[in-house]
């Protein structure tokens, strides 16, 4: 890449279990004072110093020392997570150089999708115009109207742009700078371009955010497994593993705009939380609700992961109801296994209930009731303890874990299933406390880490050898040429990951897009791409003008291109198709000669725009 020209410039006492692990309440201790013990306590120490909170919270020295040692740990372990993700992207596409269309062109597919909306609302005049305008979208599905709100799960964007909004507005006020931008020289006979660093420019804000997301998973992973395991040890081995196995674990450093990018911190804090609720409380069910409704947002397939942990807990039924009212009634969310399950449990309470009221009835129509004994052991029964208690617990991997806490399970009690575990069941010394002294064990612990490092170092070095530079001139060439020539509300059709960069970059209205589960939208992409079909062109001309279209974005590659026997496109249509088998694809006409049917109005090596002809009947 050219060169940058800067344009702006005492004894010991046995450990308890709280001493362990600060994250696990003791066990057996009442929170009620003995008499005359209050006010002794009271007077000890001011109300407001250090030593009252340290009394409230039930804090030794010993384990606030390990409390701080554990939010250390993990804050550093997010934030190494944080900056391994930013040296990854900035490697894999040298982010830091690209001008804007460049960085827009970047997020292909639905990636560019999302970033359009973001985009959207912080260009509008106001927050408020730009949510209505993507409340209103008349550009991904031309001629009709949607609430992308609704189709998209777009409140990441919503939110990253009202902070964007707030904080270019509060550094303007101030007369702080937010960004810097260079000149960026591209050599090869091509024209420099402007490209800009800092929180002010839009996408830098938008990616940085994501990053700092997701460092926050980091964190959370570090307490859950030090929660798990009871020993800060086991974070630290949760957090090892999961950056020796980071390109599988996630892929966030190659898609930051992907949906799961926002929802996975969600997961991850719902799960910490779900294992504490082990031992239900109303705080922690509130917790849960909300962890659950921040993952469920962001990501239309949350649903499923969440079907693997149904439980029978009112707070996930509230959540998907609350979810299902801020996405404007998204038929998905009613149409999921997840729902359905919801659904049937519903049914078996109400059935257990009904239950319960005619065996109730019964008894007083024959004259009697059941002593108080008996009633309950009848609430021990199953069914009816579906009624009023439901805790979802670790299956495989998390059974001696719940051996570790000293939790009773139910039988009502459904399985969620756990990573990176052996290892960190390892770390446990309630589990492996026969290998010996605490430093024996560790030792043990600390050489079973450094097996795994040999594959894992190699791993991550393979990572950070990743260098690339993004670059698409014919996609840049097209873009340019379609903000040139042609009307702002004129309509384009075309492969799906290339309508997302028309649209995010021109403003152009689409037909189609990557957003592919919608039943209405894979009809409409059926149209379109009967382009690489073998019907004629007439057919497919009619089908295009039925959409509305007015140029349609031909890519060669679509048409010839055949990752194994019987997966071209035009082959893929003749199981569509079979009556037009054996004919020339049309694509391949059009690449050739693209009269009578179309007007051929630019080409260059990927693609050519084919203007459709306007009906006049």
């Amino acid at each position: 890449m050219g060169a940058k020209n800067r344009k702006q410039a005492a004894g010991k006492t046995p450990a308890t279990d709280r001493e362990r692990s600060p994250l696990v309440p003791p066990h057996g201790k009442s929170n009620v004072r003995r008499p005359g013990r209050e006010s002794k306590a009271f007077h000890g120490a001011h109300p407001n110093g250090l030593s009252s909170v340290k009394q409230r919270l039930g804090l030794t020295p010993s384990s606030l020392l390990k409390l701080s040692s554990l939010l250390f740990l993990a804050g550093l372990s997010g934030y190494l997570h944080w900056f391994h993700l930013s040296r990854l992207f900035e490697n894999d596409r040298h982010f830091s150089h690209l001008s804007n269309l460049e960085k827009e062109m970047a997020f292909r597919t639905e990636m560019g999708l999302y970033y359009s909306y973001y985009k959207t609302i912080i260009e509008a005049p106001t927050f408020l115009e730009g949510l209505h305008m993507i409340m209103n979208d008349r550009l991904t599905e031309h001629p009709l109207v949607i609430n992308t709100l609704k189709r998209f799960n777009l409140y990441p964007e919503v939110v990253l742009a009202s902070w964007y909004r707030m904080y270019t507005s509060t550094m303007g006020y101030f007369g702080i700078p937010t960004k810097m931008c260079w000149s960026i020289n591209r050599g090869e006979g091509l024209s420099p371009v402007d490209s800009c660093e800092g929180l002010g420019d839009p996408a830098y804000f938008y990616v940085t955010c994501v990053f700092l997301l997701n460092g926050v998973m980091m964190s959370l992973f570090f307490i859950y497994g030090a929660y798990l395991s009871g020993s800060r040890l086991g974070g630290i081995v949760t957090t090892l593993l999961f950056f020796f196995n980071h390109g599988e674990s996630t892929r966030v450093m190659w898609t930051p705009p992907l949906r799961e990018s926002f929802a996975y911190p969600f997961l991850v804090l719902q799960m910490l939380l779900l294992t504490y609720i082990l031992r239900p409380s109303r705080t922690a069910l509130v917790a849960l609700g909300i962890s659950n409704l921040c993952f469920m947002l962001p990501w239309q397939f949350a649903q499923f992961v969440l079907l693997t942990q149904v439980k029978e807990c009112d707070m996930k039924d509230i959540t998907l109801g609350v979810c299902f009212l801020l996405m404007f009634g998204n038929s998905m969310l009613l149409t999921s296994f997840y729902a359905s399950s919801l659904i049937s449990i519903w049914v078996k309470k109400a059935a257990a209930l009904f239950a319960h009221a005619l065996f109730a009835f019964m008894c007083i129509a024959a004259g009697f009731c059941p002593t108080s004994r008996s009633h309950h052991a009848a609430e021990a029964l199953p069914d009816a303890s579906h009624v009023h208690h439901g805790v979802t617990a670790l299956l495989q991997t998390g059974l001696p874990l719940l051996s570790l806490k000293k939790i009773t399970l139910r039988k009502s009690d459904i399985a969620l299933s756990d990573e990176a575990v052996l290892t960190l069941h390892l770390s446990s010394c309630q589990l492996f406390g026969w290998i010996g002294e605490r430093l024996k064990h560790q030792s043990v612990v600390l050489a079973v880490i450094a097996m795994m490092a040999v594959q894992g170092v190699a791993n991550l070095q393979a990572q950070w050898a990743i260098i690339g530079e993004f670059s698409n001139l014919p996609q840049e060439e097209l873009l340019d040429w379609i903000q040139e020539n042609t009307r702002p509300d004129s309509v384009f059709a075309g492969a799906m990951p290339t309508m997302a960069s028309v649209k995010l970059s021109t403003g152009r209205p689409i037909v189609n897009h990557p957003h592919y589960e919608d039943a209405g939208l894979r009809e409409r992409t059926k149209l379109v791409y009967s382009m690489y079909s073998r019907m004629s062109g007439e057919t497919v001309k009619k089908n295009l003008m039925k959409l509305g279209v007015d140029y349609f974005i031909l890519e060669d590659s679509w048409c010839t291109r055949r990752t194994r026997p019987g997966c071209s496109m035009p082959e893929i249509w003749d199981i569509e198709d079979p009556q037009n088998v054996g004919k020339i694809p049309l694509c391949t006409h059009m690449s050739r000669s693209s009269r009578p049917y179309f007007t051929t109005v630019f080409s260059n090596d990927i693609y050519k725009v084919l203007k459709v002809p306007k009906d006049h009947r």
